[in-house]
């Protein structure tokens, strides 16, 4: 088992920029690449971000590419995701995901492809 941890996510205006992390432990050693993901009220869960945990590889949404950076440091067994100039849209709760299979290219959009789940963090962006 892996236990995901978020933290970082809170009320901030457009424009601004948010940090968020997200610390794994248990048997981190077989994870094989981290994401995060986001969910609007209404609306279905989505892929923000990923990246793999022995290359660094990374995977971006189209609405969030040149604004979110994804990154890991193996060391702590954390993952981050910066986000910089937020839009009111980006409000969601965002969830950091581990996956323990090496995923083939097709299915890394796909919630049902991680094992493992944080409990989410709150990001909302006022405008």
């Amino acid at each position: 088992q892996v236990q995901l941890v978020e933290s970082g996510g809170e009320l901030v205006q457009a424009g601004g920029s948010l940090r968020l992390s997200c610390a794994a432990s248990g048997r981190t050693a077989s994870m094989t690449a981290m994401a995060w993901f986001r969910q609007a009220p209404g609306k279905e869960r989505e892929i923000v971000a990923r990246i793999t945990w022995s290359t660094g590889s990374t995977y971006y949404a189209d609405s969030v590419k040149g604004r979110y950076t994804i990154s890991r440091d193996n060391a702590k067994n954390t993952v981050y995701l910066q986000m910089n100039s937020l839009k009111p849209e980006d409000t969601a709760v965002y969830y950091c995901a581990a996956a323990n299979w090496p995923q083939p290219m097709g299915v890394i959009t796909a919630a049902a492809a991680y094992a493992y789940w944080g409990q989410g963090t709150q990001v909302t962006v006022s405008s």
